[in-house]
């Protein structure tokens, strides 16, 4: 991690990136999330190396897998649920307001770009959202009290479609389960049209996600990559900081 002086400078050199961004993009992971009180899964002691991620195939075969599934799901609300935009969201919102942020790329399922006040139009969610459910017959969308009051009555039973008895899930991509093509195929374009691709709290090491940093770079975007760890990406970009994407962006947004 970078002391004091180092964030002031990383800030300046980051300053200078978004002075001139016209047409930006950013990329962010569950790092920009974590100063909100969300788990980062992945990390050693994350939910995933505690409990291991129930697979697509396994949700759609087994009732059992489906209400562990939400039980899990609900476990998290006291985080998820109670969570509210961070410094890192409230920059970027600023900049997708300001027309200099064409869009924002996240593997992140929280909602919380949404709460900051950015468009969906701007928001490409390529994990997709937990904070509503749908039914993966007939796509009939649930809000998260609907499933609770039912999973609860059925004593732990994962609900049906109350329209089809398809079953229902909460709106993220799970493990096995194939990426969205609308959104990948939005991200693409983003990636491909950008002039600075800012990469936030990500460890870049989910793919395909992690190759649209790459498309940008070879597309002629100034890559940049804040990010408390290194990244297999790092020796690609153009600037990278080892920081707390809160304090840098609120530094580099202050100046």
């Amino acid at each position: 991690m970078m002391s004091g002086d180092d964030i002031k400078a990383a800030a300046d050199a980051l300053a200078a990136v978004l002075a001139d961004m016209r047409a930006g993009v950013a990329f962010t992971g569950a790092g920009i999330s974590t100063e909100c009180g969300i788990p980062d899964f992945r990390s050693p002691g994350g939910l995933w190396s505690r409990n291991r991620p129930i697979d697509y195939q396994d949700f759609l075969a087994s009732r059992e897998m489906r209400a562990e599934a939400w039980r899990r799901r609900f476990a998290l609300e006291p985080a998820l649920g109670g969570a509210v935009p961070g410094r890192g969201h409230r920059a970027l919102a600023a900049l997708a307001g300001e027309g200099r942020l064409q869009g924002i790329i996240t593997q992140n399922i929280d909602g919380l770009h949404q709460a900051s006040g950015v468009p969906d139009d701007r928001l490409v969610e390529l994990h997709g959202n937990s904070t509503f459910a749908t039914c993966l017959d007939c796509g009939t969308r649930y809000e998260l009290e609907w499933v609770r009051a039912r999973f609860e009555a059925g004593q732990g039973r994962a609900p049906d479609c109350a329209t089809c008895a398809g079953p229902v899930k909460s709106a993220t991509i799970s493990f096995g389960q194939p990426m969205p093509a609308a959104a990948m195929a939005r991200a693409a374009a983003l990636s491909g049209a950008c002039d600075v691709f800012l990469v936030l709290g990500s460890s870049l090491v989910v793919w395909p996600a992690a190759g649209f940093p790459v498309q940008a770079k070879r597309a002629g975007a100034t890559l940049v990559i804040v990010n408390r760890e290194p990244t297999e990406l790092d020796d690609l970009a153009d600037l990278v900081i080892h920081a707390d994407i809160g304090d840098v962006l609120e530094a580099a947004m202050a100046r």
